[in-house]
């Protein structure tokens, strides 16, 4: 028993050894071929390995560890190093990856902040700071909108207080009145009219010319510190606007003052079409808008108003003065004449800023003035023509030879 106890001990050792040999060659070599090596280099051991196996009770593979599972184990081990490694390194390139998008979104939280802000406290400004294609009126000093981040603060500029204020309310409210106005007009029953169609069709064409100007003017007012295309954009329909509602005047006018004389009415029409749209294909040049034209646009749009003279002479001469004056409701022609003049020549001279300078910015100015009178006169005009109508329903369809209406 003492010399099988010394023999175990002696053993045990060398089957450490090769139990690491063992290992270490199963790193580099496959299983069979590592084995068959180990046996080839130590067959004396492993003969007397064997001869012992045979005397012990209990065996020494039982007794030490399986290499193939110990390196099975380890490559194991290995293996999952390796995947939580490249798991790792994968985690740090999404991670750099989302940080440029965080980053992006973050700055445009920080620019939806900002506009919100801007949009709801921007400081006016005095001329001299706003950029050129902004400036128009040096004659007003201060109380200027600075360009704007968007359509949303545009609008809201409407409830602030600047030099734009009054122009935009304006035409806003004549807008609405025309819109309302219009509206009641022509769903009126078709007993009130003598030809229901051709007559409605006439006072539509005056109230779309009304409505188109005003709706276009004070929109123009509102958007136009948006940007410099935006406000060429919305310039070329406020100046449009104004020539449709010169020539949508003259429809009605021209309509029942010379209902029984078909032939110079036609021909009024077309020419007043025609000077109208030469007017509206002028203003489409871009610089028709700067302020060194200020002057042209109040000539073109003052022609096209004084075009109406030439029927209005022939109306008064084949009527008479007094005729013309009572039934004709010259008088009302005249006196929308005498304010749209009145109106473009202040806008044109820049009267009262002119001699006032810093006084008018926010308050009667002179595009102010212009835009009153020119709704003014709209309303004057749709007075005179009504009256014209109602004389037409109370005469009947019939004409006689000695009258044009």
């Amino acid at each position: 028993m003492e010399a099988r106890g010394r023999v175990t001990a002696d053993l045990r050792p060398q089957c450490q050894m090769d139990t690491a040999q063992v290992n270490g060659v199963r790193r580099r070599l496959p299983p069979s071929a590592g084995t068959d090596g180990l046996q080839g280099d130590a067959s004396t051991q492993v003969s007397d390995r064997r001869r012992l196996e045979d005397d012990l009770p209990t065996s020494s593979s039982a007794a030490s560890p399986d290499p193939a599972a110990t390196v099975s184990s380890k490559e194991s081990e290995e293996e999952e190093e390796v995947v939580e490694e490249v798991e790792d390194k994968r985690d740090n390139i999404l991670r750099l990856i989302h940080i440029p998008q965080q980053a992006h979104q973050a700055m445009e939280r920080v620019e939806e902040f900002v506009c919100k802000v801007w949009e709801g406290r921007w400081p006016v400004l005095s001329h001299d700071l706003l950029p050129d294609w902004l400036k128009d009126n040096d004659y007003l000093l201060h109380g200027h909108r600075p360009p704007m981040p968007s359509f949303r603060a545009c609008f809201r500029s409407i409830f602030r207080i600047h030099t734009e204020t009054g122009n935009i309310w304006t035409h806003l409210i004549g807008f609405l009145l025309f819109l309302i106005l219009g509206t009641i007009y022509l769903l009126r029953p078709n007993i009130a009219f003598i030809a229901p169609l051709q007559e409605k069709v006439v006072f539509g064409t005056f109230f779309l010319g009304a409505i188109l100007c005003l709706c276009f003017s004070w929109l123009f007012h509102t958007v136009y510190c948006h940007s410099e295309s935006v406000s060429k954009i919305f310039s070329k329909l406020d100046y449009s606007g104004i020539a449709l509602l010169i020539m949508g005047s003259f429809v009605p006018w021209l309509y029942y003052s010379f209902y029984c004389s078909p032939q110079p009415r036609i021909i009024y029409m077309v020419t007043t079409s025609v000077l109208g749209v030469a007017a509206i294909v002028v203003s489409q040049w871009d610089r028709f808008a700067t302020p060194e034209y200020r002057a042209v646009r109040a000539g073109v749009f003052l022609g096209l108003g004084l075009s109406g003279i030439v029927p209005t002479i022939h109306f008064m001469i084949a009527e008479g003065f007094i005729k013309a004056a009572t039934v004709g409701q010259i008088g009302w022609l005249f006196l929308m004449a005498v304010l749209y003049i009145t109106g473009a020549a202040l806008y044109a001279a820049r009267i009262p800023e002119r001699f006032f300078p810093g006084k008018c910015d926010i308050w009667f100015h002179s595009h102010q003035i212009f835009h009153v009178l020119v709704v003014a006169a709209a309303f004057v005009h749709f007075h005179g023509v009504s009256n014209l109508q109602e004389f037409r329903y109370t005469l009947g369809g019939g004409c006689s030879d000695d009258s044009l209406l």
